[in-house]
């Protein structure tokens, strides 16, 4: 049965953010908010939790697409090949941020994570309670999200109805609010422009 932590939004209760990274260490698996959907994740380096993910999900690894959640961009340098300045200044700005930014991979990034087109998911959540996981972590989380069955309602906002559905099926849930119902937008910039794959929450106008 998983735990559920009520998190406070904007100042994380120290003691339940050492019980979350403490869980991801040891291989655990978690439900948490992010400035757009709840995710799903894990700690990246653990490859049994992130098949764990994939069986969540009833997805094959070589298939999913994943990406990472960082705390801030200085850790961007660590699992992607040289970024542009045009693009970095964007990122910049963008970030923390409801966007997903599609970057050519380097070899630090776990072959889970990597397709034929070795790019990797780049995510700097404009939310206090992941973000600090990911310090306290001190690398990415996995970052997922939690889709629903239901064919009207793409996302589940609600905490109370995650636990419902996951409590059996992960370790810890945090509740920290209700979520958006929409999802990241996704930007390609593995060839150095700007390529929407998926309109989603934010909006990159603002920061071209």
């Amino acid at each position: 049965m998983a735990l559920f932590l009520e998190i406070h939004p904007d100042n994380p209760q120290e003691k339940y953010l050492n019980t979350i990274v403490e869980c991801l260490k040891d291989g655990g698996v978690i439900i948490y908010p992010t400035d757009t959907v709840y995710g799903i994740g894990c700690d990246i380096n653990k490859t049994r939790a992130v098949e764990r993910v994939c069986k969540i999900k009833n997805i094959k690894p070589e298939k999913s697409n994943f990406s990472l959640i960082c705390y801030d961009l200085s850790h961007i340098s660590d699992f992607t090949k040289h970024v542009s300045t045009p693009v970095y200044k964007v990122m910049r700005k963008a970030l923390p941020g409801p966007f997903t930014f599609i970057l050519e991979a380097n070899s630090s990034v776990p072959k889970l994570f990597k397709h034929k087109k070795n790019t990797v998911g780049i995510r700097v959540p404009n939310n206090n309670i992941v973000r600090e996981i990911v310090r306290l972590l001190e690398h990415p989380i996995l970052s997922s999200s939690v889709k629903d069955e239901d064919e009207l309602v793409e996302y589940t906002t609600d905490p109370e109805l995650i636990y419902e559905k996951f409590q059996d099926k992960v370790d810890i849930i945090v509740n920290g609010g209700f979520g958006h119902n929409e999802a990241s937008t996704i930007v390609d910039c593995s060839d150095g422009e700007f390529n929407i794959i998926r309109q989603g929450l934010g909006d990159l106008d603002l920061f071209l």
